[in-house]
């Protein structure tokens, strides 16, 4: 549980919101958004990552 206390606050206030508040409906979206977030996030960091190489 200490890694969760790592976390930035608005993260955990999403745990916390995904446990007890939401419904399978609203469980199902915020599921898509966070898998599409991450997602685009993970293809900025590999391109950044790529340019990087290519740079060196």
């Amino acid at each position: 549980m200490g890694e969760f206390n790592q976390l930035p606050k608005s993260l955990k206030k999403t745990v916390r919101y995904i446990l007890q508040d939401t419904d399978l409906s609203k469980l199902q979206e915020v599921e898509l958004v966070l898998l599409k977030t991450i997602n685009k996030r993970k293809e900025i960091l590999k391109k950044e990552y790529v340019k990087g190489k290519m740079e060196s």
